[in-house]
């Protein structure tokens, strides 16, 4: 079975609301898809992904009757922190896991989109890049895209990448592009509602790290 598939995310109400518990049963898993991209860089990212899924899950756990949706605690804490607020607790970081949730998504979906670079079929830098450039680089200061293009740089070989997204096994390419177009339904649709949640609510903050 495919690393993507194990752990799917759920199909949204019409409303898009996100309920929180799922949410975080899913989203724990994903730090580990990070691992497939073999170098150590991008445990960067990693280790990022997995602080913010703790910082939400700290605040749900406080109070889950109240925190029913991820909806609920970005509004509940705008109502009680409005001089810190958007920057302040679980929709901070929530504000910067949808980032790595982003980059993520458009990764595949270049995967998924055929995009390669014709010299280097086997190559999936031009997929790393793509994600990293629309979904983190604005937000990343000069020293941290400096790590990140060695990172870029260190990315695997698409075979590699596929074995890997494929818990070691030996899948042929399309039947794991199959997987990951299967998987990004759901996993795009909550990624999206995530963003437009935070346009609604200007939330949204572009400072740099």
């Amino acid at each position: 079975m495919s690393l993507l598939l194990d752990h799917r995310f759920q199909e949204l109400p019409p409303d898009k609301a996100i309920d929180t518990k799922l949410f975080l049963e899913t989203v724990s898993h994903i730090p580990t898809f990070f691992d497939c991209l073999g170098s150590n860089v991008f445990s960067v990212i990693k280790s990022d992904v997995n602080g913010n899924i703790q910082k939400i899950r700290g605040v749900y756990l406080k109070d889950p009757a109240k925190y029913v949706t991820l909806q609920d605690i970005v509004e509940a804490e705008r109502e009680a922190h409005p001089a810190e607020w958007p920057k302040v607790g679980a929709t901070l970081a929530l504000m910067w896991l949808k980032r790595g949730l982003r980059f993520i998504q458009i990764l595949l979906q270049s995967l998924a989109d055929g995009e390669r670079d014709e010299n280097n079929p086997n190559h999936i830098r031009v997929n790393v890049t793509k994600a990293y450039e629309q979904a983190l680089k604005q937000y990343h200061g000069w020293v941290v895209q400096k790590i990140f293009n060695v990172a870029l740089h260190a990315a695997p070989y698409k075979s590699n990448f596929l074995k890997a997204l494929s818990k070691g096994e030996e899948v042929k390419e399309e039947d794991c592009m199959a997987n990951v177009r299967q998987f990004l339904g759901n996993y795009t649709a909550t990624v999206d509602a995530i963003y437009d949640m935070y346009t609604h609510l200007n939330a949204e903050l572009d400072y740099t790290v």
